[in-house]
């Protein structure tokens, strides 16, 4: 039987093109994975409390200056970790004058309770750090802002 060249032949498809799509469908769904991990990160309460906790800081705001940007998390770094009870962030961020990481510890009693912010603090670029929110406390009960 002869091989047709045309569409609908019993014609394999060459190596290069599946290599190629084998790529393109490959990164892509690299690129999507890595996307929505950032979108669950971005919508977790213990990354919006401190996010929050940094907007209503003038004297944050005013080393940063206007507008401030909240940027991607950096997946590869070890400091970022998450886990049931505790997580541990450094979140890229900039303003108008400045930029730097805002450091995030938070925790949780157990898999099903609400994360609560331990410590919160910014560091510039030029290695000025600002504390931003630390739970004080034996028991967690007082939360002085600072």
């Amino acid at each position: 039987m002869m091989w047709q060249k045309y569409p609908g032949s019993r014609q394999s498809i060459p190596l290069g093109i599946k290599v190629l799509f084998g790529g393109v469908f490959g990164a892509g769904g690299f690129a999507l994975v890595y996307y929505l991990i950032q979108k669950f990160h971005s919508r977790s309460l213990y990354y919006k409390l401190a996010v929050e906790q940094l907007q209503s800081h003038p004297e944050a705001q005013e080393a940063l200056g206007p507008p401030l940007n909240i940027h991607y998390l950096k997946l590869t770094d070890r400091e970022n970790f998450v886990d049931i009870a505790d997580a541990k962030l450094k979140i890229p961020v900039s303003g108008s004058k400045s930029e730097g990481l805002l450091y995030v510890h938070s925790s949780r009693g157990g898999p099903f309770q609400r994360w609560h912010l331990d410590e919160v603090f910014l560091e510039l670029k030029d290695g000025q750090q600002i504390p931003v929110f630390k739970l004080s406390g034996e028991n967690g009960d007082e939360v002085k802002k600072e």
